[in-house]
């Protein structure tokens, strides 16, 4: 009696151990945030941001000495070429839609839109997700509406 309860009870702590093991070895870290690649050039800085999901994130900046807006997508790691794409325009409906679209390893855009005075929207996809903002950037506490898709 006493060999069979040391038996079934080494047997629970071992399948304990396993299911352990099975919980360390499958738990994934969540993916590190895409960093602004500096794809727009120099003098534009990051002056908004929202992530895609899972897959990056969309960048807005903007160039004080030039007065344009530029928009680029980042993904968190590059790969495979994914269907992406990148896109800007004037909330008022003064400028027709800037974008990039196509297959990209690791970033779409960068598109530019002048914006010195405007609010725009803007936004992007990787694979099937994708977002946009929408009336952002008309001045400092503008931060717009965000959409996921």
């Amino acid at each position: 009696m006493k060999r069979s309860r040391a038996i079934a009870g080494s047997a629970m702590l071992a399948v304990a151990g396993i299911a352990t093991m099975a919980t360390a070895t499958t738990a994934t870290a969540a993916p590190k945030a895409a960093a602004y690649n500096g794809a727009c050039g120099s003098g534009y800085r990051v002056v908004n941001s929202v992530p895609v999901t899972g897959k990056g994130t969309v960048y807005l900046t903007y160039s004080a000495k030039t007065g344009k807006n530029c928009v680029v997508t980042v993904r968190n790691k590059a790969g495979k070429a994914v269907q992406m794409s990148a896109y800007v325009t004037a909330t008022n409906g003064s400028s027709p839609w800037v974008y990039d679209s196509g297959k990209y390893t690791a970033y779409a855009g960068p598109v530019y839109l002048p914006g010195k005075g405007i609010c725009v929207d803007w936004g992007g996809s990787i694979e099937s997700v994708s977002v946009s903002v929408s009336g952002s950037n008309c001045g400092r506490f503008a931060a717009g509406v965000v959409t996921h898709h």
